[in-house]
């Protein structure tokens, strides 16, 4: 889980630039996603279907920059949390048991990139059988999930990956610890992360059950406008050019949000939801033939984490209205010769159920 206070101060950093987060230009449906999956972890993640060279890489890593740094126990391979035990290593936990000193650093919050060759050795890690009977220790080497604790994991073509790891990396991300057997041993280590996927459309969609266990789904596409264009060209080269003195000049907007969303994650425990509305959300979900319940958890949670981030403690109809698409639009079932639907489906069933006009919906559908 992502939480944290904001920086005191900016620090001198010797880091590689990163693109701005909040210099981002379009691709609106996107960044609301991802934000909300920071606010709010147990969204389940977003799956980012979209052409090619649209930002979605550069979005992320943006993302990864602008989040406050964690505090975590120093030294500690899974970026243990000093207090909460639901994010601690069993090592670290017998020393809070024990009354022992705990050594705290700061980081950045890490932002993952799994490999499409990964294996799942790499991913979850793996254990020592030799040294563990030689020695009687439970040697672990970590992998890709230790290291993405209280991060970000990005899986870029993850309808390319191969299904079994895309199981391993839903899993993890729904219960929030890896586990890793082997020869009758047995480790287990906290792994909760926001996931992020992407990919394209035309090679290859996510078989639907794997789909389905993604929290939103973000459709991008190629921005159209002349000007948009031109000003998303002039950025990157300015960027290119002189990254400091543009870092500088989005420096505020970068503190604001960050600020921002730490507000919202202290808030986020206080939101309620009307009974009325939870009733007309799965009233949603039941009309469009919504198996399970995924639907009904996710379009609560996200609505609940875009009141917080808009500072407010009740969930409104424009809250459901602005997320259901993204909540729900990759869970109809389809012709298996047709593409996930824009959202219009969904949008009309929404307009139904919650008595709103065709023509008042303004929902995006990209």
């Amino acid at each position: 889980m992502i939480t944290a206070t904001a920086n005191p101060s900016p620090k001198v950093s010797t880091r590689r630039a990163v693109f701005p987060f909040t210099a981002i230009v379009g691709q609106e449906e996107m960044k609301l996603a991802l934000l909300l999956n920071v606010i709010d972890p147990k969204i389940g993640g977003v799956m980012i279907m979209g052409d090619r060279g649209t930002g979605k890489s550069t979005t992320i890593r943006a993302l990864a920059d602008v989040l406050p740094e964690i505090e975590v126990v120093a030294g500690d391979p899974f970026n243990s949390h000093p207090s909460d035990p639901g994010l601690m290593s069993d090592v670290v936990k017998q020393q809070v048991e024990a009354d022992q000193p705990i050594e705290t650093a700061h980081k950045k919050v890490p932002m993952i990139d799994l490999p499409l060759g990964a294996t799942e050795d790499r991913v979850c890690g793996t254990i020592d059988i030799e040294k563990a009977l030689s020695e009687g220790v439970k040697a672990f080497e970590p992998g890709l999930l230790a290291q993405a604790n209280r991060g970000i994991l990005y899986v870029d073509e993850v309808n390319l990956l191969d299904d079994h790891l895309v199981d391993v990396l839903l899993d993890s991300a729904a219960s929030g610890w890896n586990t890793v057997e082997r020869e009758g041993i047995s480790i287990r280590h906290p792994a909760r992360f926001v996931l992020v996927g992407s990919g394209n459309p035309e090679e290859g969609e996510l078989r639907p059950q794997l789909l389905d266990r993604f929290g939103l789904h973000a459709e991008i596409r190629t921005v159209k406008e002349p000007s948009l264009r031109v000003q998303i060209v002039e950025q990157r080269s300015d960027f290119d050019q002189s990254p400091d003195s543009f870092l500088e000049q989005y420096r505020p907007q970068q503190e604001d949000l960050q600020q921002r969303l730490v507000k919202a994650q202290e808030l986020l425990k206080s939101v309620t939801i009307d009974h009325d509305l939870k009733v007309k959300i799965s009233q949603v979900c039941a009309e469009l033939d919504v198996d399970g319940l995924r639907g009904d958890i996710v379009t609560n949670r996200t609505a609940r984490a875009l009141a917080a981030y808009e500072g407010r403690t009740e969930v409104t109809i424009d809250d459901i209205r602005r997320v259901v698409v993204m909540a729900l639009r990759h869970r109809l079932r389809k012709d298996p010769l047709e593409s996930i639907d824009s959202g219009y489906k969904v949008e009309k069933v929404f307009n139904q159920v919650f008595g709103i006009a065709e023509t008042d919906s303004s929902n995006g559908k990209g």
